[in-house]
């Protein structure tokens, strides 16, 4: 009997488990609505500045007098990486704390001492597992996912260009998950700063600049660098709440099946404890007969 007892607090402990990860579920899919219409909402813009910048770019045929532009031999690097506060949400995190480490290594190959990179990160859980490494943290953001807008993004990244322009960074980098649907978030590293200059190609349409190509690339750059920060933290925020909605039904699925096998194990043990029950009536009975 305690064997049974045993069974039925287990699946009672699962089926609270399977309660929690339900609600949990749905919980994530109502913010990843909201979520996904920003991110969607925000891409043909950014799609456009790029394609703006690009334009330009191509037509001045390299030359650009530009701080951003500047190609600096590297030796400090601003690694900008985008996690969650919060965890549940499958291999979303690890996935950047792994990109990041390979990130490392690989200028490491290049004579680059990890001394020498510096992490900028946005959500706790970045945040946690480079200092559990002993990365240099120059900078965390826990809030930002509170204060999801434009302005925000540009004194953020303000901040960056100012020290880009300073020369304290050679190199910046942002290493975060774009989101592709609820189900798919794509690992993504992009350089931020110098802007990298597009490949040849052909200007897709006649451009007249007011007041003057410099002045109009002076205005462009810093707005095309803060929407593709902010575009990253719109991705990261839509792929975690899809990687948490996708985390939450698997576990709620699992959780279910581990009631049916529980069940299935209490009916059989509760069968044979029967069984075993009515044998020992029985011998019992024919013991008295004899």
């Amino acid at each position: 009997m305690a064997n049974l007892k045993e069974l039925r607090t287990r699946i009672a402990s699962v089926k609270n488990t399977k309660q929690m990860t339900s609600a949990m579920k749905m919980v994530a899919a109502a913010k990843l609505r909201k979520a996904q219409q920003a991110i969607v909402q925000l891409r043909p813009y950014a799609d456009k500045i790029h394609h703006m910048l690009s334009d330009l770019l191509i037509a001045a045929r390299g030359d650009v007098d530009n701080p951003f532009f500047v190609q600096r031999d590297v030796k400090n690097v601003l690694l900008i990486i985008v996690t969650s506060n919060r965890g549940l949400c499958g291999g979303f995190n690890t996935n950047v704390e792994k990109m990041a480490v390979a990130t490392i290594e690989e200028y490491a190959k290049k004579g680059i001492n990890a001394n020498n990179i510096n992490f900028y990160s946005f959500g706790k859980k970045g945040f946690d597992s480079i200092k559990r490494r002993k990365f240099n943290i120059v900078k965390s953001d826990f809030e930002v996912f509170d204060n999801l807008n434009f302005d925000y993004a540009l004194e953020i990244t303000k901040s960056i260009m100012k020290d880009f322009i300073s020369g304290k960074y050679d190199k910046v980098e942002v290493i975060y998950n774009s989101f592709k649907n609820a189900g798919t978030q794509i690992l993504t590293r992009e350089q931020v700063m110098p802007v990298v200059m597009p490949e040849e190609g052909t200007v897709s349409g006649g451009y007249v600049y007011e007041p003057s190509f410099s002045g109009v690339l002076d205005k462009l750059v810093p707005r095309a660098l803060t929407m593709q920060i902010y575009k990253a933290i719109l991705d990261s925020y839509a792929s975690e709440h899809g990687a948490r909605m996708t985390a939450m039904h698997k576990a709620t699925d699992n959780a279910a099946e581990l009631i049916r096998q529980l069940t299935l194990s209490y009916n059989k043990a509760r069968q044979s404890a029967i069984t075993n029950e009515i044998l020992e009536i029985v011998g019992g009975a024919e013991a008295l007969k004899g």
